[in-house]
Protein backbone atom coordinates (compact mmCIF):
# COMPACT_ATOMS: atom_id res chain seq x y z
CA UNK A 1 0.00 0.00 0.00
CA UNK A 2 1.29 3.40 -0.97
CA UNK A 3 0.55 6.17 1.56
CA UNK A 4 0.07 10.21 0.30
CA UNK A 5 -0.39 11.88 3.48
CA UNK A 6 -1.09 15.78 4.25
CA UNK A 7 2.14 16.87 6.48
CA UNK A 8 -0.26 19.17 8.27
CA UNK A 9 -2.57 16.43 9.50
CA UNK A 10 -0.78 14.07 11.85
CA UNK A 11 -3.56 11.89 13.28
CA UNK A 12 -6.97 10.72 11.87
CA UNK A 13 -9.72 13.22 11.72
CA UNK A 14 -12.66 13.24 13.96
CA UNK A 15 -14.79 11.76 10.84
CA UNK A 16 -12.71 8.89 10.84
CA UNK A 17 -11.57 6.89 7.21
CA UNK A 18 -13.72 6.78 4.31
CA UNK A 19 -12.82 3.43 2.21
CA UNK A 20 -13.98 3.86 -1.61
CA UNK A 21 -13.62 1.02 -3.62
CA UNK A 22 -13.42 1.71 -7.62
CA UNK A 23 -11.88 5.02 -6.55
CA UNK A 24 -10.16 5.96 -9.60
CA UNK A 25 -12.87 7.48 -11.92
CA UNK A 26 -16.16 7.90 -12.12
CA UNK A 27 -18.87 8.00 -9.07
CA UNK A 28 -15.32 6.65 -6.72
CA UNK A 29 -13.87 9.72 -7.96
CA UNK A 30 -16.21 12.02 -7.35
CA UNK A 31 -17.39 10.39 -4.02
CA UNK A 32 -13.85 10.66 -3.10
CA UNK A 33 -13.15 14.19 -3.76
CA UNK A 34 -17.11 14.64 -1.98
CA UNK A 35 -15.86 12.50 1.27
CA UNK A 36 -12.82 14.84 1.70
CA UNK A 37 -14.51 17.61 1.33
CA UNK A 38 -16.32 16.44 3.97
CA UNK A 39 -13.36 15.96 6.44
CA UNK A 40 -12.99 12.45 6.12
CA UNK A 41 -9.33 10.76 5.74
CA UNK A 42 -9.72 8.24 2.28
CA UNK A 43 -8.36 4.83 1.57
CA UNK A 44 -8.92 4.75 -2.32
CA UNK A 45 -9.27 1.34 -3.87
CA UNK A 46 -8.87 0.43 -7.29
CA UNK A 47 -6.90 -1.27 -10.13
CA UNK A 48 -4.95 1.03 -11.80
CA UNK A 49 -2.00 2.61 -9.90
CA UNK A 50 -1.48 6.07 -11.53
CA UNK A 51 -4.82 7.10 -11.80
CA UNK A 52 -5.59 6.08 -7.67
CA UNK A 53 -1.53 8.51 -6.92
CA UNK A 54 -2.61 11.78 -8.75
CA UNK A 55 -6.12 11.61 -7.28
CA UNK A 56 -3.99 11.24 -4.23
CA UNK A 57 -1.85 14.02 -4.76
CA UNK A 58 -4.66 16.19 -5.83
CA UNK A 59 -6.73 15.89 -2.98
CA UNK A 60 -3.97 15.48 -0.06
CA UNK A 61 -3.34 18.51 -1.62
CA UNK A 62 -6.81 20.71 -1.69
CA UNK A 63 -8.22 19.34 1.53
CA UNK A 64 -6.31 19.14 5.20
CA UNK A 65 -6.83 15.24 5.29
CA UNK A 66 -4.87 11.98 5.23
CA UNK A 67 -5.05 9.59 1.79
CA UNK A 68 -3.97 6.15 1.33
CA UNK A 69 -3.94 4.78 -2.09
CA UNK A 70 -4.05 0.59 -1.92
CA UNK A 71 -3.41 -1.05 -5.48
CA UNK A 72 -6.07 -3.99 -6.01
CA UNK A 73 -8.36 -6.03 -8.35
CA UNK A 74 -11.36 -6.94 -5.99
CA UNK A 75 -12.40 -9.64 -8.67
CA UNK A 76 -8.92 -11.40 -7.72
CA UNK A 77 -9.21 -13.60 -4.61
CA UNK A 78 -5.85 -12.01 -3.63
CA UNK A 79 -6.54 -8.34 -3.81
CA UNK A 80 -9.78 -8.92 -2.25
CA UNK A 81 -8.07 -10.46 0.60
CA UNK A 82 -5.26 -7.67 1.02
CA UNK A 83 -7.98 -5.21 1.20
CA UNK A 84 -9.94 -6.96 3.83
CA UNK A 85 -6.88 -7.38 5.77
CA UNK A 86 -6.02 -3.69 5.70
CA UNK A 87 -10.04 -2.56 6.54
CA UNK A 88 -9.56 -5.14 9.35
CA UNK A 89 -6.79 -4.02 10.27
CA UNK A 90 -7.58 0.10 10.81
CA UNK A 91 -9.94 0.71 13.58
CA UNK A 92 -9.76 4.65 11.83
CA UNK A 93 -12.56 3.34 9.57
CA UNK A 94 -15.83 4.65 9.81
CA UNK A 95 -17.73 4.36 6.44
CA UNK A 96 -17.60 1.95 3.11
CA UNK A 97 -18.66 3.08 0.18
CA UNK A 98 -18.65 -0.17 -2.18
CA UNK A 99 -18.46 1.33 -5.77
CA UNK A 100 -16.35 -1.10 -7.23
CA UNK A 101 -18.24 -2.57 -10.52
CA UNK A 102 -18.13 -3.81 -13.93
CA UNK A 103 -20.87 -4.73 -17.09
CA UNK A 104 -21.22 -6.40 -20.07
CA UNK A 105 -24.33 -6.12 -22.58
CA UNK A 106 -25.98 -9.01 -24.64
CA UNK A 107 -27.51 -11.81 -24.68
CA UNK A 108 -26.86 -14.54 -22.09
CA UNK A 109 -25.45 -17.19 -24.36
CA UNK A 110 -23.03 -14.61 -25.73
CA UNK A 111 -22.08 -13.32 -21.99
CA UNK A 112 -17.90 -14.78 -22.20
CA UNK A 113 -17.70 -16.76 -19.14
CA UNK A 114 -14.87 -15.25 -17.75
CA UNK A 115 -16.34 -11.64 -17.91
CA UNK A 116 -19.28 -13.12 -16.19
CA UNK A 117 -16.97 -14.87 -13.20
CA UNK A 118 -15.08 -11.55 -13.09
CA UNK A 119 -18.60 -9.98 -12.52
CA UNK A 120 -20.16 -11.82 -10.18
CA UNK A 121 -16.68 -11.66 -8.32
CA UNK A 122 -16.63 -7.90 -8.01
CA UNK A 123 -20.50 -6.97 -8.06
CA UNK A 124 -21.22 -9.68 -5.81
CA UNK A 125 -18.37 -11.32 -3.54
CA UNK A 126 -16.38 -8.16 -3.52
CA UNK A 127 -19.00 -5.72 -1.85
CA UNK A 128 -20.52 -8.71 0.19
CA UNK A 129 -17.10 -9.52 1.47
CA UNK A 130 -16.21 -5.83 2.44
CA UNK A 131 -18.96 -5.11 3.89
CA UNK A 132 -18.46 -8.48 6.65
CA UNK A 133 -15.01 -6.81 6.67
CA UNK A 134 -15.98 -3.34 8.02
CA UNK A 135 -19.02 -4.85 10.40
CA UNK A 136 -17.77 -6.00 13.74
CA UNK A 137 -16.00 -2.87 14.31
CA UNK A 138 -19.07 -0.83 13.13
CA UNK A 139 -20.68 -3.41 15.57
CA UNK A 140 -18.93 -2.98 18.21
CA UNK A 141 -19.09 1.45 18.22
CA UNK A 142 -22.79 1.06 17.16
CA UNK A 143 -21.58 3.80 14.37
CA UNK A 144 -20.27 3.56 11.00
CA UNK A 145 -22.03 3.97 7.73
CA UNK A 146 -21.97 1.61 4.52
CA UNK A 147 -23.25 2.40 0.79
CA UNK A 148 -23.51 0.23 -1.66
CA UNK A 149 -23.95 1.38 -5.09
CA UNK A 150 -26.73 -0.67 -7.20
CA UNK A 151 -28.40 0.56 -10.21
CA UNK A 152 -32.02 1.09 -11.65
CA UNK A 153 -32.06 -2.19 -13.53
CA UNK A 154 -31.54 -3.97 -10.04
CA UNK A 155 -35.26 -3.46 -9.96
CA UNK A 156 -36.33 -5.47 -12.63
CA UNK A 157 -35.28 -8.04 -15.43
CA UNK A 158 -33.95 -5.41 -18.08
CA UNK A 159 -32.85 -8.06 -21.00
CA UNK A 160 -30.05 -5.99 -22.70
CA UNK A 161 -27.51 -6.42 -19.35
CA UNK A 162 -28.90 -9.82 -17.57
CA UNK A 163 -25.97 -10.29 -15.83
CA UNK A 164 -25.36 -7.18 -14.74
CA UNK A 165 -28.60 -6.41 -13.49
CA UNK A 166 -28.65 -9.76 -12.10
CA UNK A 167 -25.64 -8.75 -9.68
CA UNK A 168 -27.18 -4.96 -9.08
CA UNK A 169 -30.63 -7.66 -7.60
CA UNK A 170 -28.30 -9.34 -5.60
CA UNK A 171 -26.76 -5.93 -3.79
CA UNK A 172 -30.68 -4.56 -3.63
CA UNK A 173 -31.77 -7.66 -1.50
CA UNK A 174 -28.89 -7.74 0.23
CA UNK A 175 -28.71 -4.28 1.38
CA UNK A 176 -32.08 -4.63 2.00
CA UNK A 177 -31.56 -7.85 4.29
CA UNK A 178 -28.72 -5.49 6.45
CA UNK A 179 -30.86 -2.56 7.06
CA UNK A 180 -33.17 -4.73 8.77
CA UNK A 181 -30.76 -6.35 10.42
CA UNK A 182 -29.23 -3.05 11.27
CA UNK A 183 -32.72 -1.39 11.92
CA UNK A 184 -31.93 -0.80 15.79
CA UNK A 185 -28.61 0.21 15.51
CA UNK A 186 -26.65 3.76 15.10
CA UNK A 187 -25.32 1.94 11.64
CA UNK A 188 -26.21 3.43 8.07
CA UNK A 189 -26.71 1.90 5.08
CA UNK A 190 -27.81 2.74 2.61
CA UNK A 191 -28.25 1.70 -1.27
CA UNK A 192 -27.83 4.14 -4.76
CA UNK A 193 -29.40 3.19 -7.29
CA UNK A 194 -28.03 5.14 -10.26
CA UNK A 195 -29.46 5.05 -14.01
CA UNK A 196 -27.12 5.78 -17.06
CA UNK A 197 -24.43 7.99 -15.77
CA UNK A 198 -20.99 9.64 -17.16
CA UNK A 199 -18.38 6.39 -16.16
CA UNK A 200 -15.63 4.53 -17.59
CA UNK A 201 -18.07 1.27 -17.58
CA UNK A 202 -19.30 2.18 -20.94
CA UNK A 203 -16.26 1.78 -22.18
CA UNK A 204 -15.67 -1.66 -20.29
CA UNK A 205 -19.21 -3.07 -22.28
CA UNK A 206 -18.60 -1.13 -25.72
CA UNK A 207 -21.15 1.63 -25.81
CA UNK A 208 -19.96 4.89 -27.12
CA UNK A 209 -21.45 7.75 -24.33
CA UNK A 210 -22.23 9.36 -27.70
CA UNK A 211 -24.82 6.92 -29.07
CA UNK A 212 -26.68 7.43 -25.93
CA UNK A 213 -29.32 10.64 -25.62
CA UNK A 214 -27.42 13.16 -23.81
CA UNK A 215 -31.18 14.05 -21.98
CA UNK A 216 -30.95 10.45 -20.31
CA UNK A 217 -27.07 10.45 -18.95
CA UNK A 218 -26.61 11.89 -15.27
CA UNK A 219 -23.55 13.80 -14.67
CA UNK A 220 -20.71 12.13 -11.87
CA UNK A 221 -21.08 15.34 -9.97
CA UNK A 222 -25.23 15.24 -9.97
CA UNK A 223 -25.40 11.39 -9.16
CA UNK A 224 -22.91 11.69 -6.55
CA UNK A 225 -24.33 15.07 -5.20
CA UNK A 226 -28.08 13.64 -5.53
CA UNK A 227 -26.67 10.28 -3.56
CA UNK A 228 -25.39 12.68 -1.04
CA UNK A 229 -28.38 14.28 -0.33
CA UNK A 230 -30.46 11.31 0.38
CA UNK A 231 -27.81 9.93 2.80
CA UNK A 232 -28.30 13.06 4.67
CA UNK A 233 -31.80 12.79 4.76
CA UNK A 234 -31.95 9.22 6.18
CA UNK A 235 -32.70 7.48 2.33
CA UNK A 236 -32.70 4.03 2.59
CA UNK A 237 -32.60 3.35 -1.28
CA UNK A 238 -31.72 6.73 -3.36
CA UNK A 239 -32.35 6.48 -7.35
CA UNK A 240 -31.17 9.85 -8.26
CA UNK A 241 -33.01 10.05 -11.38
CA UNK A 242 -36.49 9.32 -9.45
CA UNK A 243 -38.41 12.30 -8.80
CA UNK A 244 -41.69 10.15 -7.35
CA UNK A 245 -40.52 8.59 -4.40
CA UNK A 246 -43.92 7.11 -4.12
CA UNK A 247 -42.74 4.58 -6.81
CA UNK A 248 -39.91 3.53 -4.60
CA UNK A 249 -42.25 2.91 -1.56
CA UNK A 250 -44.47 1.19 -3.95
CA UNK A 251 -42.12 -1.14 -5.05
CA UNK A 252 -40.28 -1.68 -1.42
CA UNK A 253 -44.02 -2.61 -0.03
CA UNK A 254 -45.39 -4.53 -2.83
CA UNK A 255 -41.95 -6.52 -2.57
CA UNK A 256 -42.48 -7.16 0.77
CA UNK A 257 -45.99 -7.81 0.80
CA UNK A 258 -45.17 -10.42 -1.37
CA UNK A 259 -42.68 -12.22 0.51
CA UNK A 260 -45.07 -11.80 3.39
CA UNK A 261 -47.73 -13.66 1.59
CA UNK A 262 -45.20 -16.26 0.50
CA UNK A 263 -43.87 -17.27 3.65
CA UNK A 264 -47.44 -17.65 5.66
CA UNK A 265 -48.31 -21.38 5.06
CA UNK A 266 -46.21 -24.32 3.71
CA UNK A 267 -49.16 -25.69 1.78
CA UNK A 268 -49.91 -24.80 -2.42
CA UNK A 269 -52.10 -21.88 -3.17
CA UNK A 270 -55.70 -23.16 -3.40
CA UNK A 271 -55.71 -20.90 -7.17
CA UNK A 272 -53.59 -24.80 -8.30
CA UNK A 273 -56.70 -26.67 -6.89
CA UNK A 274 -54.34 -29.70 -5.57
Amino acid sequence: MNNVSNPATPGATARGTAVITGASAGLGKTFADRFAARGYDLLLVARREDRLQALADDLSARYPVRVSVLVADLADPAGLARTMEAIEADPSITLLLNNAGTSSVGPVADVDLAAFTSMVALNITALTALTKAVLPRFQERNAGTIINIGSVVGFAGYPWVPVYGGTKAYVLNFTQALQQQLAETSIRVQLVSPAATVSDIWDVVGVALSDLDPATVMTTDHCVDAALKGLDSGELITAPSVHDASLLDTFVNASGALLEAATQTGTPAPRYGL
